[in-house]
């Protein structure tokens, strides 16, 4: 007699992220509208165009460059392996600096664990130094809906703050803006404007510096991402390069940091591979000109109450996939959508996400899911992509994104069950496992293709199931004989006949030419020159002796 006990449930799975991280439209039809603005090329080509040549004169200069992405790689890889025991380390090291740490499962929760902290400052306003955690959670948004109101002090963000607009690149929020768009922005939304500014980029610059002058020296609540979290020692990083960074840092009474739990790194001597790594990689600079470190609270320096909020936000769902996890390596550089082709040409709000890009195409389906909804237009992102491989070539911590997209494209498939393509595979594999069924295709798909073919020999609409293929791509019209009939028929047999006849004859020439001739020239005539007549001359002239 035996007793089945049953299997163990699974362990519960972590729940996915939520706030800006899904557009509203798939990936292919918000592309289309973006590939008609010609100005929003044009801004791409020239900036990401610029940012590539620095990037490669920079990295050029340094012998061990591939060392330092292999170090990188392998700090990052480490650090996801060890994260929880990481992640405790950072907080007792914030703590014991004076810091206060707060753990926020999604979005939600960060954004309402800020408004709370602000609130009871007695503030109703906050300054802000760049953090892609906060345009995640929406929580300028949530600010503005509790009657606090944000100022983004980086001049691209305040840009599109102004502008009600949403950010296109990680490093470059406002990078599909030119200078006259910028202009105008300045003066319909920026209040104090000078009516006559006009588009020099160093008089654009000073408009925004007396604008945010003002709200630096009068905020007593700043909030800030990081780039870096170090466990060992408790010091967050912000690395910036205007200085708004440093005055939102050290100003205000009050400091929020809100950073994703995937940045912390182990120890301080880690931070001297990626203050080299990321410079290099995001604007071409050999270093940042602003690098801000802070631990805690210092008595007389700096601000009085400091908060870190530790973000998960789908995190740890991402981490449970053995594949995909390498997604959270990333350090923001932007060096993936500097040297990508589609990014290039459809911008940053295609992808309807925060995260843009090829890591985006990849980290925003690791962090929200592919199928919330029907037609998730997540499921669309990581089919985003010519798989050319220019981004892992660029990424400063090698991640292999081209292959954590193809893993995507197997998931989505694998758990979207039931499809018109899996069907036309299936089918597909049918036919060609019987050479008479497919023969007889192969006719019938003649017959078919030149009469949806057009003048060009290419087929541009294929009747559904199949108009999914052709509504991107164009197919080539079936030939008019298949290779078997051509190789079957009388033609095909003299053709063979005589290429065989030709190649025979070349070989068969070539062969006494090379062989026969050289041989007899070469050693003939040297063997009856060189010893025959140098024999008889010898022994001719010893005789004559």
């Amino acid at each position: 007699m035996s007793t089945f006990l049953g299997m163990p449930d699974p362990p519960p799975r972590s729940p996915y992220g939520t706030g800006n991280l899904r557009g509203d439209r798939t990936f292919p039809r918000a592309a289309h509208g973006e590939l008609r603005n010609d100005q929003l090329r044009r801004n791409l080509g020239r900036a990401t165009g610029t940012i590539r040549a620095k990037r490669l004169d920079t990295t050029g200069e340094l012998p061990d460059w591939e060392a330092l992405r292999d170090a990188g790689s392998a700090i990052k890889t480490d650090a996801m392996n060890r994260l929880p025991e990481l992640l405790e380390q950072l907080e007792r090291r914030v703590t014991e600096r004076g810091g206060t740490v707060h753990w926020a499962r999604d979005a939600a929760e960060a954004n309402e664990t800020v408004a709370r902290l602000v609130k009871a400052t007695g503030s109703d306003e906050v300054i802000k130094v760049k953090s892609m955690a906060t345009q995640e959670t929406g929580l300028n948004e949530h600010l503005e809906s509790v009657g606090i109101t944000p100022y983004e002090t980086d001049l691209a963000e305040l840009i599109v703050q102004l502008a009600h607009d949403k950010p296109s690149h990680i490093l470059v929020p406002a990078i599909h803006r030119n200078r006259d768009e910028i202009r105008h922005i300045f003066l319909d939304r920026l209040p104090g404007v000078d009516p006559d500014l006009d588009n020099v980029p160093a008089h654009l610059a000073a408009a925004a510096r007396g604008y945010l002058r003002e709200k630096f020296l009068s905020a007593k609540v700043a909030v800030s991402g990081a780039n870096f979290g170090v466990a060992e020692t408790g010091t967050l990083a912000v690395v910036e390069s205007e200085g708004n960074g440093r005055m939102c840092l050290t100003l205000p009474e009050t400091l929020i940091t809100v950073m994703g739990i995937e940045k912390v790194i182990p120890r301080f001597q880690d931070l001297e591979v990626f203050l080299q790594l990321l410079p290099r990689s995001s604007t071409g600079e050999r270093m940042n000109p602003y690098t801000s470190l802070w631990s805690g609270v210092t008595p007389g320096d700096g601000p009085r109450n400091f908060h870190l909020i530790l973000l998960d936000n789908g995190r740890t769902a991402a981490l449970a996939d053995a594949i995909g996890r390498a997604a959270l390596n990333c350090i923001r550089c932007s060096a993936c959508l500097n040297v990508c082709p589609v990014y290039e040409r459809t911008g940053g709000h295609a992808y309807g996400s925060t995260y843009p890009g090829p890591i985006g195409a990849v980290l925003t389906p690791q962090l929200a899911g592919m199928h919330a909804a029907k037609d998730d237009p997540n499921s669309s992102l990581p089919y985003a992509s010519s798989l050319c491989g220019a981004c892992f070539d660029a990424c400063p911590v090698k991640i292999d994104i081209p292959s954590l997209l193809v893993e995507l494209r197997h998931q989505h498939t694998e758990q979207t069950g039931g499809t018109p393509e899996k069907l036309a595979m299936k089918a597909a594999a049918a036919v060609m496992g019987r050479p008479a069924l497919y023969a007889a295709a192969q006719k019938a798909s003649s017959v078919l293709g030149r009469g949806l073919a057009g003048r060009d020999g290419t087929i541009s609409r294929l009747p559904p199931p199949l108009s999914g293929w052709s509504g991107s791509r164009d197919t080539a019209a079936p030939p008019r004989e298949t290779f078997r009939s051509w190789f079957a028929s009388d033609e095909g047999a003299a053709a063979l006949r005589a290429a065989a006849t030709e190649r025979g004859t070349e070989h068969g020439t070539a062969h006494s030419t090379e062989h026969g001739t050289a041989h007899s020239t070469e050693h003939g005539t040297a063997h009856s020159t060189e010893h025959g007549t140098a024999h008889s001359t010898a022994d001719g002239d010893e005789d004559a002796t």
